[in-house]
């Protein structure tokens, strides 16, 4: 992953012997951001492409997405197609989760990010957004 972009712990949150931080936001203070919860707990496929390609943007480019992250493009369609087939696009947000955490030196694992995803599916989408959005912020 690229370190280009801004910055990346932009509430200074203190940092663990291994280098590694808690989220900027809990859990469950997606309320915090009611706008992408309520379209995370509706059409959590839209969050999820919103985040991967805002992400990917970053990445790539060191800056936010001009257009806030892509909301009906080939990531969606895929998340919305493992749901409408047995309700399995939450499993794409376990990898993009562990992505996100690499990216911003956050604290956790495959089993926790597995366990947010597949219990508390939009809060974890919005908890998310809400990170990348630090670091958009910054910029």
């Amino acid at each position: 992953m690229s370190s280009s972009g801004g910055n990346k712990n932009a509430m200074s949150k203190p940092f663990d012997r291994n280098g590694s931080r808690p989220w900027s936001h809990g859990l469950f203070s997606c309320f915090g951001d009611c706008s992408t919860c309520l379209t995370a707990w509706c059409c959590p496929c839209i969050v999820w492409g919103q985040n991967k390609t805002r992400l990917e943007h970053l990445e790539r480019t060191g800056q936010p997405h001009p257009d806030g992250g892509e909301s009906c493009g080939s990531d969606c369609m895929l998340h919305l197609l493992l749901d409408v087939c047995g309700g399995w696009g939450w499993v794409l947000a376990v990898v993009s989760r562990g992505d996100s955490r690499e990216r911003y030196s956050i604290e956790g694992n495959a089993f926790k990010d597995f366990f947010a995803a597949w219990c508390c599916h939009a809060c974890e989408l919005t908890q998310e957004s809400r990170e990348i959005e630090l670091e958009e912020q910054s910029l």
